[in-house]
């Protein structure tokens, strides 16, 4: 179990797995799911995040906090709203090089989904029906943004611009003309919204991994294009999912396309030691004709 800076670990401890940066053996994390199904991810939220300072009567949980602490003592999205009622967000830094990063974040399990924002005016919890959660501006721009995209479709184009005029489609997909494909967080909860809701896999859990990770891919940000500061560019570091009934974690690397994975119940959920594995990094390249001499 993890200890909490101003408040009690919870009685409750389920199994976490997830990606995180350890520090002094504690897990940071970015994202991750419990052995009952629940999963937690935080996303960047600058100027808008607020963190307090603690008070009595509440449950005080750093932000890096939220997430193994929801995880440890919650199964459902319902048992976490309850609890969330009860926490207060506060500003304490793990320590100086790790100081609070502004953070909302999506909490989901087999039925629903939730968007949580620590602002200013107060905890907002959020119901999130489309499933999909980007950065900064908070959730309700991008839910009602989606309103000036309703006329995308999937099916092929008809002509109702102008019945009069002989417009007829020259390729297909021209329904999702004005499907944004920028890499702004705006761009990028429309594009996943559409890719997901769109999507079709078949039952195989090998579908449904592989069509997880072409959804992601539709909105990667490649190293170059969003620059940060100088010689400092945002791109995607990983990308990773979850089999919340199974267990099995599995994510790439920006470097990796090959799909790495990590089965949760081949660990022992009742230790109490933290189990880490390193993140593979390097390109992993199936040679087919390795053994052959060139000529």
């Amino acid at each position: 179990s993890l200890a909490y800076r101003h408040t009690k670990t919870p009685n409750v401890h389920h199994a976490i797995i997830g990606m995180a940066t350890v520090c002094r053996d504690y897990p940071l994390y970015y994202e991750a799911t419990n052995e009952m199904g629940l999963s937690i991810a935080g996303l960047n939220f600058p100027g808008n995040a607020y963190y307090a300072e603690p008070e009595d009567g509440w449950i005080n949980l750093a932000s890096f906090e939220l997430i193994p602490y929801l995880l440890q003592s919650c199964a459902t999205v319902y048992e976490a709203r309850a609890v969330l009622g009860h926490i207060r967000i506060v500003n304490t830094p793990f320590n100086d090089a790790f100081t609070p990063t502004p953070l909302h974040w999506i909490i989901s399990d087999r039925k629903e989904s939730v968007t949580v924002e620590p602002m200013k005016q107060g905890l907002n919890i959020w119901d999130n029906p489309v499933g999909v959660l980007t950065n900064n501006p908070p959730f309700d721009y991008h839910l009602h943004n989606l309103n000036n995209y309703m006329t995308l479709s999937r099916e092929p184009v008809k002509n109702a611009f102008a019945p009069g005029l002989d417009l007829k489609p020259y390729s297909f997909g021209m329904s999702t003309i004005g499907l944004p494909g920028g890499l702004s967080s705006g761009s990028r909860f429309v594009k996943a919204a559409f890719t997901k809701w769109n999507s079709i896999w078949n039952d195989t859990e090998e579908s449904q991994v592989s069509q997880f990770f072409h959804i992601l891919q539709s909105v990667c940000q490649q190293k170059g294009l969003v620059r940060v500061r100088e010689q400092l560019f945002e791109f995607t570091l990983y990308s990773s999912c979850c089999n919340t009934d199974k267990g099995i974690y599995y994510y790439t690397t920006y470097n990796n396309g090959q799909i790495t994975a990590v089965d949760m119940h081949r660990e022992d959920l009742n230790g109490t030691r933290l189990i880490t594995y390193p993140i593979r990094m390097k390109q992993q390249i199936l040679w087919e004709n390795v053994d052959r001499k060139h000529s």
